[in-house]
């Protein structure tokens, strides 16, 4: 978890060493020790191993939490030939690892890094549409838990890729998957359903609504979270 009482350039160069730690090449039995230790104590990648979360969004597309290496081998077994990382920062074991596996089976890890407690970032959503039309399938799609992120682009993909309605694709952001639209990652909700005010009932296409109408700001400055939904996930479950 991320102290906000840190001075912007301290919690800076906290994650510059985190990167500098994390993104390189693993290199000895240690590295990979540590990596592992990394993953599962500090990124809480030991609840992930027992429970992937991992779900069908489309016929070529799935959506997960973080996998470890002999899920990702699993993966490959299964077809996949790209996995999308949403997470970004490459500051821990997790991507060491995962990066050193696909490396090895030939499996392409392509990154679409995006936010779950903010409002979305126009650019980033207008770029999804060439990023999935230019992807290898079939691929899996993750971020740290597979709830909020993952459910986010898993509505994207199926809106701007393969036409489905806002209604149908807002099926992906639901507590089945541990997304909690009451806390902060409601602000996931709460775009799509502004779409649909603003947008959508008027007749005017999710993209160009994105790209002549929406406004961030205004969403960040209306919506609230619930206060104990906000407890439970990023105090308790310490959702990134």
């Amino acid at each position: 978890m991320i102290n906000r009482y840190l001075k912007p350039e301290t919690r800076y160069a906290r994650r510059m060493a985190r990167i500098a730690r994390w993104d390189k090449p693993l290199a000895s039995g240690a590295d990979r020790l540590r990596a592992w230790l990394h993953m599962l104590l500090a990124d809480h990648g030991v609840f992930r191993v027992l429970y992937l979360n991992k779900h069908r969004v489309s016929e070529k597309l799935w959506r997960s939490a973080q996998p470890a290496p002999h899920q990702i081998a699993r993966l490959k077994a299964q077809g996949i030939r790209t996995i999308v990382n949403l997470r970004g920062g490459r500051e821990h074991g997790s991507w060491q690892l995962q990066k050193d596996i696909c490396d090895r089976l030939g499996i392409t890890l392509a990154e679409f890094v995006v936010r779950s407690r903010g409002a979305p970032d126009r650019e980033t959503i207008l770029s999804a549409k060439a990023f999935f039309d230019d992807l290898a399938y079939p691929a899996i799609m993750h971020c740290k838990s597979g709830a909020d992120r993952a459910g986010f682009v898993a509505v994207l993909y199926l809106i701007v890729h393969e036409g489905r309605s806002v209604d149908a694709a807002m099926r992906q952001l639901s507590a089945r998957f541990g997304h909690f639209r009451f806390s902060k990652t409601g602000i996931l909700d709460a775009f799509f359903e502004r779409y649909r005010r603003e947008g959508e009932a008027v007749g005017i296409p999710f993209i160009t609504w994105v790209e002549t109408i929406y406004d961030p700001e205004a969403l960040e400055r209306d919506f609230r979270p619930g206060f104990w939904s906000h407890v439970l996930v990023d105090r308790i479950m310490r959702r990134e």
